[in-house]
C-alpha cells in the first residue's frame, strides 16, 4: 500500500540548526561549568593541603625531643605535605604559638598552635589579567596539640 502525504515536505528555513544552536548553547554553559570546577578543584587541593600540613607539623612539633628539632621537624612536615599538593613551601606563611603565652611550647601540658597558610593560583588566568601579581585565592589551617603530660620523663 502507497500512503500519500498530504503535505509534501518544505524546507524551513530553521531546518540543520539545532546542531548550531546544540554547540553555542553548549558553550555558553558548559565552559564556565568547566571552569568552575577546575578552580574549585585547585582550591580544593591547597585547603587539603595546608589542612594536612599544619596537622602533620603540630604532631612532630609535640612529640620533638627539643625546641630546635620541632621546628626543624615541623618545617619537614610541612614541605613534604606542601610538596604532595605540588605547593611549593617557601612561599607558605608559617606561625607556631604556644599556651600558656610566653611560656615554652615544649613542656608538659603545654599547647601548641600551628597555622600554615598559602596562596592558591587561579587555573588558566591569562597573563594580562594579571598586571597587579597573580589572580590567587588564599587559603589557612590551624591545629593544635596538647603536649604529652609523660613529655621529657624518659630524658
Amino acid at each position: 500500500m502507497r500512503r500519500w502525504r498530504l503535505f509534501p515536505r518544505v524546507m524551513r528555513a530553521d531546518d540543520g540548526t539545532a546542531s548550531l544552536e546544540f554547540v553555542t548553547a553548549g558553550m555558553i554553559l558548559l565552559l564556565p561549568m568547566v571552569y568552575l570546577v577546575l578552580t574549585m578543584s585547585a582550591l580544593q587541593a591547597g585547603a587539603l593541603a595546608v589542612e594536612g600540613a599544619a596537622r602533620q607539623a603540630v604532631r612532630v612539633y609535640a612529640q620533638a625531643p627539643d625546641a630546635r628539632s620541632a621546628e626543624a621537624e615541623a618545617a619537614r612536615a610541612i614541605q613534604f605535605a606542601l610538596a604532595d599538593y605540588g605547593i611549593d613551601s617557601s612561599s607558605a606563611s608559617v606561625s607556631i604559638s604556644c599556651s600558656p603565652l610566653g611560656a615554652e611550647c615544649l613542656r608538659r601540658r603545654a599547647t601548641v598552635t600551628i597555622t600554615v597558610g598559602v596562596s592558591v593560583g587561579l587555573p588558566l588566568v591569562p597573563s594580562a589579567l594579571t598586571v597587579g601579581g597573580p589572580l590567587t585565592v588564599a587559603v589557612g589551617s590551624t591545629a593544635t596539640e596538647q603536649v604529652s603530660r609523660f613529655w621529657g620523663a624518659g630524658r
